[in-house]
């Protein structure tokens, strides 16, 4: 089993588990599992995520070399398994939280510290098919230790000055170097997977597009094709590109508002201003075509619930010639500001090393040499059809991230103009078969893959159903990238990183 073989041929040796589609899923007994980590270690295999259930574990998985897709699942009758942790450390939070919720031991996995659980719920491992007793009193989070001359100890959080969702970094610096920093998550977590058992198809749908309010469009796009796939369902061709309008108007609005907020953190607070009123020509745009300013409940299994009118897209490419020329004059403005760049050339380094072992995607990963997309890779329609390019750059500072989305942008609105001229006539929306099933899918979000996984009863009620966010692996790159950062540049750095509390915390 351990030869030179592909990740199907190497989840072949397991039971295959019928109706999960598209992509496989193999059931692995513990030798097998246990193969499968050691073979991590020199496999060029990217893990996508990890989860639970109360006697299962879930690895999904990418080969790079073939493209393949395919889902590597051990049952744990005894609730334990081999940690994957050691062997992608993109896993180690991911299994932390795993045992908090569900109960699972993950064994070898050197830090067992609680994650998700900061000991306030009513149970431990709350999804576990039986609960354990809450301890009397909370725990004591032991914060990783730094020992020498001089050092000190910040610590920033959970609550933050301004809007903004709670985490809690704890800074070892030496006079204003940074040493080490910690993060401490899980302060918004909501319980999205116990709220999604059992439930109806349109309730789900409308959850698993609450995970991360600002990928809206993104979550719900992925749990409709993961309950396209789970149900054989066929989305009409106008659907497809009605979608994918959707979703590059939110890559706009989220790229402009970071690249503003960004400079803000820079004390350059005219590009704020700038980026924050093109970030509201596209929500109003995305308020008069859809019915919605943030696009939420727009998409659904199936296709759309708002088609767009010829009048529709004929303010929208109005609206964006203008938008076009405001956004090419704030590049200028970034581009000649030197005391601008002097804060952002060479400033929280993501080296492309860490980038790739993670697997971080986004503007993370692209702007570390990472050019990982996955509307292109595994794809889905009408991306086939737009001839995406995905942007790269070396540097891995916030200046290659900024640079990232600026030119994400432009590819964005160049698409946008494809869309509206090339959109085919049709049906938005056709009805879901009420067939049992399992779906997997992944969809680019504004911050890099999401993946949601799902199974189905027949008549349409969600049995199980994991929704992962991107940030999973860029939390951890903003720790190493601070590193050796004066701390008056965290703000800056972590502004450019921008990853999710609420789609990390669940």
């Amino acid at each position: 089993m351990m030869g030179n073989v592909t990740l199907l041929e190497f989840l072949s040796f397991g039971q295959p588990v019928e109706g999960h589609r598209p992509y496989p899923r193999f059931q692995l007994d513990k030798r097998a599992w246990q193969a499968l980590v050691e073979r991590l270690l020199a496999a060029d295999w990217v893990l996508m995520a990890e989860w639970g259930e109360p006697d299962e574990v879930h690895l999904a998985l990418r080969d790079e070399e073939t493209g393949d897709v395919a889902v590597a699942s051990h049952p744990c009758p005894e609730h334990r398994f081999f940690a994957v942790g050691h062997a992608r450390p993109g896993a180690i939070r991911l299994e932390r939280a795993i045992h908090d919720l569900w109960g699972l031991v993950p064994m070898g996995l050197e830090d067992r510290r609680p994650w998700l659980d900061h000991g306030r719920w009513p149970y431990r491992h709350p999804l576990a098919r039986h609960r354990a007793a809450r301890a009397e009193a909370p725990y004591h989070y032991a914060f990783l230790a730094a020992e020498g001359e001089g050092l000190h100890q910040i610590p920033v959080g959970p609550v933050h000055a301004g809007v903004i969702e709670p985490g809690h970094f704890r800074f070892h610096a030496q006079g204003e170097a940074v040493v080490r920093l910690e993060e401490r998550l899980g302060y918004v977590h909501k319980g999205i997977e116990g709220l999604l058992r059992g439930t109806p198809m349109d309730q789900a749908a409308r959850i698993v597009g609450r995970v991360s309010g600002d990928s809206t469009v993104a979550y719900a796009l992925a749990f409709a094709r993961a309950a396209e796939a789970a149900t054989g369902c066929e989305v009409p061709p106008r659907a497809h590109w009605l979608r994918a309008l959707m979703a590059e108007m939110e890559r706009i609005a989220n790229h402009v508002f970071d690249i503003g907020a960004i400079c803000n953190d820079a004390a350059f607070t005219i590009m704020l201003s700038h980026m924050g009123v093109l970030r509201e020509k596209i929500l109003r745009a995305n308020h008069a075509m859809f019915g919605h300013r943030l696009l939420m409940d727009v998409v659904v299994p199936g296709g759309v619930t708002r088609d767009l009118s010829d009048a529709g897209a004929e303010a929208l490419r109005h609206m964006l010639y203008g938008f076009r020329k405001a956004f090419e004059r704030a590049f200028t403005l970034y581009e000649n500001t030197p005391s601008l760049s002097d804060r952002t050339l060479g400033t929280g380094i993501a080296h492309s090393s860490l980038v790739n072992r993670f697997g971080a995607g986004g503007f993370v990963g692209r702007a570390s040499l990472r050019s990982h997309d996955a509307r292109l890779a595994p794809g889905y329609p009408p991306y086939g059809k737009l001839g995406l390019t995905v942007p790269t750059f070396s540097e891995g500072d916030v200046n290659a991230r900024v640079m990232v989305r600026f030119a994400e942008v432009r590819e964005s609105l160049r698409m946008i103009a494809e869309i509206l001229s090339d959109m085919p006539e049709g049906a938005p929306r056709t009805p879901l078969p009420q067939v049992a099933g399992e779906g997997l899918s992944m969809v680019e979000s504004f911050r890099g893959e999401v993946l949601v996984w799902l199974r189905l009863a027949e008549n349409g009620t969600v049995l199980a159903c994991h929704p992962h966010d991107p940030s999973w692996f860029q939390w951890p790159l903003l720790e190493a990238a601070i590193e050796g950062n004066i701390v008056a540049d965290f703000p800056i750095c972590n502004k450019s990183f921008n990853c999710s509390y609420s789609g990390h915390d669940l």
